[in-house]
């Protein structure tokens, strides 16, 4: 039983990409509070302690990555696009890419529940996770796990979409900065049918059509027209 464990154990080591000096703190950052809950002092500790650390460790790494990846954004497109990288869904993502579900160690009440394929636990165990490789081996172990299983596939799913994603409130903050009202946005036409519409959407400053912009949504062609404005704005600035 002891020799199953152990392999397992090395078996999620070498999904994370760290042999852990310290392997107590991996059986930790597994541990639900379930576990504990049920086993009358046998089990000490669960694994949120870990998650309070490792939500601080995140925090910083993804905001020095997306200062790297994203050198001309401002402090509002990097705090929401932050937000989008580490919020709980993309923590259950990373979770479930190094199969922490098998490896949870919960109590009975949690295992029949199906707590093994719940986005809390998984998200909750993958912070504690990211926790116990800082404290077993610094940041740099830390920043090497989340880079191959966080933010690089955060930016590979959405392609562009996740530099996109702020174009509207970066026109705001631009035209907040500079005394101006807030842009107003138009539609200025739709195209297709029902199932594959194209949508053609204005922005205008100041009572001038400034840019378009077109996408599959509203919400889509919105963010290329404000694509298109901010990036004339910043060429051209704005009279106050």
């Amino acid at each position: 039983m002891q020799k199953d464990r152990n392999a397992r154990l090395a078996e999620l080591e070498a999904a994370i990409g760290h042999s852990f000096n310290n392997r107590a703190l991996l059986v930790e950052a597994l541990t639900h509070k379930s576990l504990v809950n049920e086993a009358g002092g046998k089990e000490t500790r669960d694994n949120q302690r870990l998650e309070f650390l490792g939500d601080a460790v995140l925090e910083l790494l993804a905001s020095e990555y997306l200062l790297a990846a994203f050198p001309g954004w401002t402090e509002g497109q990097l705090s929401k696009s932050r937000a989008r990288i580490v919020n709980a869904s993309s923590l259950e993502l990373a979770g479930r890419r190094l199969r922490l579900g098998e490896h949870l160690r919960l109590g009975r009440g949690e295992e029949k529940t199906g707590g093994r394929e719940k986005q809390t636990l998984l998200a909750d165990a993958f912070e504690a996770v990211v926790a116990a490789v800082y404290l077993d081996a610094g940041l740099h172990a830390a920043r090497e796990l989340l880079q191959r299983i966080l933010f690089e596939q955060a930016l590979e799913e959405r392609g562009e979409r996740i530099a996109e994603s702020d174009r509207k409130s970066a026109l705001q903050e631009f035209l907040q900065g500079r005394g101006q009202a807030p842009a107003e946005y138009r539609l200025a036409g739709e195209s297709g049918p029902d199932h594959q519409k194209t949508f053609e959407i204005e922005v205008w400053v100041n009572g001038e059509c400034l840019a378009r912009g077109t996408g599959s949504t509203k919400k889509e062609a919105e963010q290329q027209a404000a694509r298109s404005a901010l990036e004339q704005l910043e060429r051209t600035g704005v009279k106050g």
